[in-house]
């Protein structure tokens, strides 16, 4: 049998219903979102409320969990939480994503049907950095002062700062 959050649900009937939906979804069934992780453990939490607005059906997806990426300065592991929540259209044809109103994203449900995996894994695609990197020097990450980089040896004051130009002579070149 397979789990609740990945039967495709009846958007229509959730929407008149104004169903709630809770989910937990392992990371390890998102295929999509697997190459980005460096472990598939942990759990993704939430719910969905699906409602009718404007002639959509909307559903807010609430979400939290925890995902394992690599950063991308030190190359190590890293845990970047995610809490979500966000409102979004569900459409049945891409025609229909213009006539969506501008405070809600579309999301495609063939035929009037989705998961709740297919919306958590869109919505973690989304709310994951695009370039993982440790927020503090004391998680590993390299200093973001220029030293590592420039090879440049740091001074009490700081690094120094010399601005090159390169194109400085480019001016007596085309006086000749």
């Amino acid at each position: 049998m397979s789990p609740p959050w990945s039967k495709p649900l009846d958007i229509d009937r959730l929407a008149d219903g104004e169903a709630d939906i809770d989910f937990a979804v392992p990371l390890a069934e998102l295929p999509r979102l697997r190459s980005q992780l460096t472990s598939i453990e942990g759990m993704v939490r939430g719910r969905v409320h699906f409602t009718r607005e404007s002639g959509f059906v909307v559903a807010g997806l609430t979400l939290s969990g925890a995902a394992t990426l690599a950063c991308q300065r030190c190359l190590q592991a890293m845990t970047e939480p995610v809490e979500s929540s966000v409102r979004v259209a569900l459409i049945a044809a891409e025609a229909d994503a213009r006539r969506v109103p501008e405070h809600l994203e579309p999301v495609l449900a063939p035929g009037g049907r989705i998961t709740a995996g297919e919306l958590v894994e869109e919505e973690l695609l989304l709310a994951l950095p695009i370039v993982p990197l440790h927020a503090q020097a004391s998680d590993g990450a390299v200093p973001v002062d220029g030293s590592a980089v420039s090879g440049a040896p740091l001074t009490a004051g700081g690094p120094e700062q010399t601005t090159q130009k390169p194109f400085a002579q480019l001016d007596k070149l085309l006086k000749r």
